[in-house]
């Protein structure tokens, strides 16, 4: 990405506060009132066409002034904003709208959070719930059942016991279970069933050019009674109605292909899946998601965590021109407090 200097960064960030502050292309005459006639507008114009070349600005019009492009807004974000302190106010609203009555269970904390992100942010905000599949294994066993088939009981968290019945590819043992299951306790215990997968499928390869068949059967049995990353998963959506008041949003086939991913979900929890290996708050801008509904969106994201482990992600969904400043300490600081609350329920 070409360099900026020191006064072209300036003008780009004066440019794009003004152009999220009021929504309209921003003139060099404009500008040059903004730095106090310290620059002229013939100045100012040969930045802003320097810019233009770049990549950073456009003009939507001949005659208009300019707007910044994803890629003005990715400059900005990463070098030279500086994010507001979340007031006091808003801080005691989360904590009292997520964190609520202290008999306030995990799922009715996961719903204020979407909605007081929403609230908060005018904007869309979303929580995806705690993945089974990010829960960390504690202890498996085998039982055998009638047949080929045998019944792993997986006990995950600190309490939680999942049973699933297994087909095998022969029957097995008591014995023979049971020392697929001190094997595993041994080698895997203690790792979160995502990862877990993972591990297994590294691991498989590797067996199957060892003579180790007895590991290999366990191995097999283990990812037989793990649960798949792809079939477990929701998300909470509030404030989609949010998105009406953004004139660049307002054209019907955009806004129904935003409504629609709203309530399918399943392209939006991809974009959001992908944040639960980062750490720390994370933004997608425009086709940055990978998603051509969200072209003309951002995406501000942060992950929470649950037992000391990340179990989801929560967000806010709005125009690229967005207050940046203000909505990335609001996601950051939400998933905090959620987090707080889900270690005290």
């Amino acid at each position: 990405m070409p360099q900026l200097d020191d006064r072209a960064a300036w003008l780009l960030k004066l440019l794009i506060e003004r152009y999220i502050r009021d929504g309209q292309p921003v003139a060099s005459r404009q500008l040059s009132r903004e730095v106090d006639n310290r620059l002229s507008p013939a100045t100012i114009r040969n930045v802003m066409a320097d810019l233009d070349d770049m990549g950073f600005v456009c003009s939507p019009h001949t005659s208009a002034g300019r707007i910044p492009t994803h890629r003005g807004y990715r400059v900005f974000v990463d070098s030279l904003l500086e994010p507001e302190r979340m007031p006091a106010g808003v801080q005691r609203r989360l904590m009292q709208e997520i964190l609520g009555s202290p008999q306030a269970g995990s799922g009715e904390m996961l719903q204020a959070t979407s909605s007081v992100l929403s609230s908060v942010s005018t904007m869309a905000g979303v929580v995806t719930v705690p993945r089974r599949n990010r829960a960390v294994l504690r202890r498996i066993e085998f039982l055998p059942l009638s047949g080929c088939r045998a019944l792993a009981i997986l006990v995950v968290n600190q309490h939680e016991v999942q049973n699933r019945v297994l087909q095998t590819d022969r029957p097995y043992s008591a014995d023979e279970l049971e020392t697929f299951a001190n094997a595993i306790n041994a080698h895997y215990a203690g790792r979160d069933l995502l990862s877990l997968r993972e591990a297994l499928r590294q691991d498989l390869g590797e067996t199957k050019r060892d003579v180790d068949r007895s590991l290999q059967a366990a191995l097999q049995l283990l990812d037989s009674a793990t649960p798949d990353s792809e079939t477990d998963g929701d998300m909470m959506v509030a404030g989609g109605a949010n998105l009406f008041a953004f004139e660049e949003l307002a054209q019907i086939d955009r806004l129904r292909g935003l409504f629609d991913a709203l309530d399918r979900k399943r392209d939006l929890l991809a974009v959001f899946d992908q944040c639960l290996s980062g750490r720390g708050v994370q933004l997608f801008i425009g086709e940055e998601s990978g998603y051509r509904v969200l072209d003309e969106c951002s995406v501000v994201t942060a992950p929470y965590t649950l037992e000391g482990h990340v179990a989801g992600i929560i967000g806010v969904i709005g125009p690229t021109r967005m207050a940046y400043g203000r909505i990335i300490p609001l996601v950051r600081d939400t998933a905090k407090i959620l987090s707080e609350g889900l270690k005290a329920s």
